[in-house]
């Protein structure tokens, strides 16, 4: 025990109670826990529909409707990938909140290769919720793309595609160089 702590003899009553209270109010987080669970549960399951829906009812095998629509297809399932990366983002942060506030999850610790819930501090939680961010950003960029592929006809529109490829591309690196 460290020389600053007090024994509980040495607290008075209400110094006793309040920092019991005060300590225990932490057990709130495990709100923000449950429901961000929930939701990553939610966007995998809707990200899932999304993928088979278009596989199977937009698929040019099977519809005539839709004979020549591929990037139709391509938009729906890098958006249903774009909902995947969302629900990661808030389980790291369901798990991180968990770990930080509540307890270590120790059935995870059993199994050295999972390295994902190796979270100490706020730091840590933050910049791996901000590299599967990124990840997002970069699938959002990619299904715009997608969509609005065909306005790409002059050469100032290709430019600055080109540009915004090469600042996803620095970012990247820049966020990999600078690891823990």
């Amino acid at each position: 025990m460290e020389e600053n702590v007090k024994n509980e003899s040495e607290m008075g009553f209400i110094e006793r109670i309040g920092e019991k209270i005060l300590w225990n109010s932490r057990f709130i987080v495990i709100l923000a826990v449950i429901f961000s669970i929930i939701a990553s549960i939610s966007l995998f399951i809707i990200g899932s529909y999304e993928i088979i829906y278009s596989l199977v009812y937009e698929n040019p095998i099977w519809s005539e409707k839709y004979k020549h629509n591929h990037a139709q297809i391509l938009y729906k399932i890098i958006s249903a990938v774009d909902l995947y990366l969302i629900g990661v983002v808030l389980m790291i942060f369901g798990f991180g909140i968990y770990e930080l506030f509540i307890s270590k999850i120790d059935i995870a610790r059993k199994n050295p290769s999972i390295t994902i819930l190796e979270i100490e501090n706020l730091d840590e939680l933050k910049n791996k919720i901000v590299k599967v961010i990124v990840m997002v950003l970069i699938v959002s960029f990619f299904e715009r793309i997608l969509k609005n592929s065909d306005a790409f006809t002059s050469s100032l529109n290709l430019l600055y595609f080109a540009i915004s490829i090469f600042a996803i591309s620095f970012s990247i690196y820049y966020i990999n160089k600078n690891k823990n």
